[in-house]
């Protein structure tokens, strides 16, 4: 016995050390990313811990996989305890919990329990990845070999487990391990054998499963399943403001040498983080629209290549003492190379379109769109590589103030003969209304302007508009990685705003309402801002707008990203449509958080899709198998896509597009 401890307490000390340096070492190499502030609101920082990690709320999003992973995650939870027992049991004969009392009988029972269910997951997985193969777990070569093989460890600890337990009871038939059902039939496979056969037996399943449990421990550090060990740290860690805001430049900064980022070291410590924790379960990329139609752009590669690339660079980082100039050793074969071109390429880049669904259906709280962004920062703002539409867009926003060429002259005309007054005139007012570049110039978006003016006059609010004092938010530009032109933009509406009084401002545009709700106080400006849908419900909740004209109409309703999983607004505009007399509201099957994209957000608007299948097309069939009369929508651009989208499926004859306020303003009899 004397000298099994002694094995055994040489090759456990030996695994804590190795598992102890890979740790450490995994955890300097972030230290060659940027600071970033992580720390603060403990509560909540907790809760979301006990939801998200431990809760596993995540990855119940999709049930089948949900459930499997929920059952090894806290099969694991559940029998750690029980692998510290046959530790302790296997090196000092007699040991256990039992002084735990009466909970030791249904603690043991929920080990065996959770023991069976784990087998069955694991079999399940492995079913599941080689014979139901869902697209999104198409891997090959070692991402393949690194499943199995987890998967196959984690099925030998609990056959070993198992395996010791059976052999263990078979010999003494312990009461105390009444408890252990599955066990106590297994141990049958044992009974005729002596006494000597059957602790032999019990001696190669403990020193198996000891064995397979340090293994794990070790080979995590060198695997994808590296997860298991970063997980609950990066849920903890995740963004506690909302989670669409992008981080501002020090644009003032003059000791920097670039902005945005073309490497890992340009990366922040949390989005390295990012890349150790990816599970590669490819929910995110399975979510893409862009990876949906065709496009180059899987989130899961962005946040892989990360990963990889951190762990090719940092160790000569560390360890050269060579002067490291403009983030790379250029005497360094390896580091003359770049995440940016040698892993992502610029086509990656630029095909999402920000909608969040990478980040909203990722089960460990990533945040890819921040590094995309920043990504594109650096292409826009240190080499001028961007899309050559972008060119005509950036120009404009500079002269016009706008994205399109309009004269800045005209963007109050909208409103001549309406009886609206300009800020500028009343001084003080209770609602600002935002009227954003796209109400304030496209065509078929100014008769929502118009519409949602018209409810207020209705209500009787009082209102005002900017008129020409009133600029782009800056939301495309910041997108599109242009943080210069953006901040001049907001820094410009910011003060424009500031010569005024009112009690909140209110938008018909989800990106004009993001940027200034969840970014603009990055700038001195704090405002309270509402999206006109759920200033449209209050009206109505309150009575000051009341429908009673009766429209039988079929309508189904297209969820705006930067209103739905930016800011979490699904109700509102669906209880506007059911407040409509007559009205039979269909879900399409992609709706609420699980929405599709229109296609035309992070400046996408501005870009021609030239490769894959349009994402609007993709989005308009969808709606189209609902056979409606009407496709809502409560923001310009989308209204834009979804509008094309149906007159180039040859559907405009049959199916209109129209926003809330078109809507709600037509349930109003005039």
């Amino acid at each position: 016995m004397a000298i099994k401890i002694i094995i055994f307490l040489l090759i456990f000390i030996g695994s804590l050390l190795l598992f102890g340096f890979n740790v450490r070492k995994l955890i300097s190499y972030l230290k060659i990313g940027k600071p970033e502030n992580r720390s603060g609101n403990l509560t909540q920082r907790l809760r979301n811990v006990m939801n998200v990690a431990f809760g596993q709320t995540k990855l119940l999003r999709e049930p089948v996989a949900g459930i499997m992973h929920f059952l090894i995650f806290w099969g694991f939870v559940v029998l750690l305890l029980a692998i510290l027992e046959s530790i302790g049991e296997g090196l000092y004969p007699g040991f256990d919990f039992s002084f735990l009392g009466g909970v030791y009988l249904y603690l043991t029972a929920l080990q065996d329990l959770f023991g069976l269910l784990v087998i069955g997951s694991v079999l399940f997985a492995l079913f599941r990845r080689y014979i139901i193969r869902p697209k999104r777990l198409e891997v090959t070569g070692h991402a393949q070999f690194d499943a199995t093989f987890i998967l196959g460890v984690i099925l030998l600890i609990m056959v070993s487990m198992f395996g010791q337990n059976a052999a263990q009871f078979a010999k003494c038939h312990c009461t105390i391990y009444m408890g252990r059902f599955v066990s106590i039939q297994l141990a049958g496979l044992f009974s005729g054998l002596s006494i000597e056969q059957q602790s032999t037996y019990y001696e190669i399943f403990w020193w198996l499963h000891v064995l397979f449990v340090l293994g794990l421990m070790n080979y995590l550090p060198y695997s994808k399943h590296l997860h298991i060990l970063s997980s609950i740290p990066n849920v903890y860690l995740a963004k506690l403001e909302n989670r669409g805001s992008i981080r501002s430049l020090n644009l003032g900064d003059e000791t920097a040498t670039k902005f945005g980022s073309s490497d890992v070291e340009d990366l922040t410590w949390k989005q390295l983080l990012d890349g150790y924790t990816c599970t590669e379960c490819g929910r995110c990329t399975a979510s893409c629209p862009a990876n949906i139609t065709g496009k180059p752009l899987s989130p899961k590669k962005i946040i892989v290549d990360i990963r990889h690339r951190l762990l090719e660079k940092a160790p000569y980082i560390l360890n050269s003492q060579m002067p490291i100039a403009n983030g790379e050793l250029s005497t360094d074969n390896l580091l003359n190379k770049h995440l940016i071109d040698n892993y992502i390429t610029e086509d990656e880049l630029w095909a999402c379109t920000t909608c969040m669904a990478c980040v909203q259906e990722c089960p460990v709280q990533i945040e890819h769109i921040d590094s995309i962004v920043d990504m594109r920062r650096y292409l826009v703002l240190n080499e001028s590589r961007f899309p050559k539409e972008m060119q005509v867009v950036f120009q404009n926003l500079e002269r016009n103030f706008t994205p399109w060429a309009f004269s800045h002259s005209t963007r109050a005309d909208w409103a001549e003969g309406l009886n609206i007054p300009l800020m500028a005139n009343k001084r003080e007012v209770d609602v600002l209304f935002w009227v954003g570049c796209a109400g304030s110039y496209d065509e078929r978006y100014k008769k929502v302007t118009k519409a949602f003016s018209k409810l207020m006059q209705i209500a009787g609010i009082d209102f005002a508009i900017l008129g020409t004092e009133e600029k782009c938010n800056g939301d495309p530009a910041r997108r599109a990685g242009n943080e210069y032109l953006a901040q001049m933009l907001i820094n410009d509406n910011v003060a424009t705003i500031a010569k005024y009084k009112f009690k909140k401002i209110v938008t018909t545009c989800p990106h004009c309402f993001n940027i200034m709700k969840n970014e603009y106080p990055q700038f001195g400006g704090k405002y309270e801002v509402v999206h006109h849908t759920d200033f449209i419900m209050g009206l109505i909740n309150t009575g000051k707008l009341k429908l009673s004209k009766e429209k039988r109409t079929k309508i189904t309703y297209h969820d705006s990203c930067y209103l739905g999983r930016y800011n979490e607004i699904y109700d509102a505009p669906r209880q506007a449509i059911k407040a409509i007399p007559g009205v039979q509201k269909v879900e399409m099957k992609r709706s609420g958080d699980k929405g599709f994209c229109c296609g035309a957000g992070g400046a996408r608007m501005f870009m021609e899709e030239t490769i894959g299948k349009r994402v609007n097309h993709e989005r308009t069939e969808e709606a189209l198998t609902l056979n409606p009369d009407v496709i809502g929508t409560a923001c310009p651009f989308c209204m834009t896509m979804m509008t094309d989208g149906v007159k180039d499926k040859e559907a405009s004859e049959k199916v209109q597009v129209k926003d809330i306020a078109e809507l709600v303003l037509e349930g109003i009899e005039m």
